[in-house]
C-alpha cells in the first residue's frame, strides 16, 4: 500500500515544519504545506491528498469553512482537525463541516501519527476528553429535550435564526441572511435558549437537529 498523502494547514511555520519531520519520520508523505485557509483549499484541489490536517484558526480562511469547501471539492480527502481550541462549538462547527476528527495540539508524536493512519483508513476520531465534555452536552440536551416547549413557541423569525444557527451560522452571518440587526439575532436568541431549556448556541443547534426543527442540508 502506498504511503498516505498528507497536506498540513496552519499558519506557525515553526509548528507545521515539526509536524512535517514527525510525519515523513513515520513514513507519511507531505505533498503539500498550507499557511492559511484558502491556500489549503486551493492546493487540497491541486493535490488530492489522502488526509489533511487541519487548524481551526487560520488566515484569510478559517479552519471551519476551509475544511467544508475541501470536503465538498476532495470527497476523498479525509480532514483531521489539529487544534488547540476545547470548545465544544469548535469541535461541532468541524464535524459539521465534514471533518473526520478532531485532536489537539498537545497529543503525543507516536499518537498523532497512528490518528493519521487511522483516519487515512475512514475512522473517525475525537479527543477522549472532548468527547466526553459532548456525551455531557448530548445528556444535557436529552434532558432538555423533556422540558422544551415544543416547535408552536417559537416564533417564526425565532426558527429562521436557530435554522442558520444549526447550520453553523454565526451572528453576523444569521443578520446577513435575514436583514436583521446582530443586536435582534441576539435578542432572539435569548428567547430561544429560553423556551428551549438551553444555555448555548451548540447546545440550541443540537437539540434543533435532534428534534428534527433543522437540517444541515438546508
Amino acid at each position: 500500500m502506498p504511503p498516505l498523502r498528507l497536506l498540513l494547514a496552519d499558519d506557525h511555520r515553526l509548528f507545521r515544519q515539526g509536524l512535517r519531520r514527525v510525519c515523513e519520520a513515520a513514513g507519511l508523505t507531505v505533498v503539500a504545506e498550507a499557511e492559511n485557509g484558502q491556500e489549503a483549499v486551493r492546493l487540497a484541489r491541486q493535490t488530492c491528498p489522502d488526509v489533511v490536517l487541519m487548524d481551526i484558526q487560520m488566515p484569510a480562511l478559517d479552519g471551519v469553512e476551509a475544511t467544508r469547501q475541501i470536503v465538498e471539492a476532495c470527497p476523498k480527502a479525509r480532514v483531521l482537525v489539529l487544534t488547540m481550541f476545547r470548545e465544544e462549538r469548535y469541535v461541532f462547527e468541524a464535524l459539521k463541516a465534514g471533518a473526520q476528527g478532531y485532536l489537539l495540539k498537545d497529543m503525543d508524536e507516536r499518537d498523532l501519527v497512528e490518528a493519521v493512519r487511522r483516519v487515512g483508513r475512514g475512522e473517525a476520531l475525537l479527543d477522549p476528553g472532548l468527547a466526553a465534555r459532548l456525551l455531557e452536552e448530548f445528556r444535557r440536551l436529552s434532558r432538555a429535550a423533556e422540558k422544551a416547549e415544543g416547535l408552536e413557541d417559537l416564533t417564526e423569525g425565532e426558527m429562521q435564526v436557530l435554522r442558520l444557527v444549526a447550520q453553523g451560522a454565526d451572528n453576523k452571518t444569521v443578520a446577513r441572511t435575514l436583514h436583521l440587526s446582530e443586536r435582534t439575532v441576539a435578542n432572539r436568541l435569548s428567547e430561544i435558549y429560553r423556551k428551549l431549556h438551553v444555555n448555548s448556541r451548540t447546545q440550541a443547534a443540537l437539540l434543533a437537529l435532534r428534534k428534527g426543527w433543522a437540517s444541515l442540508e438546508e
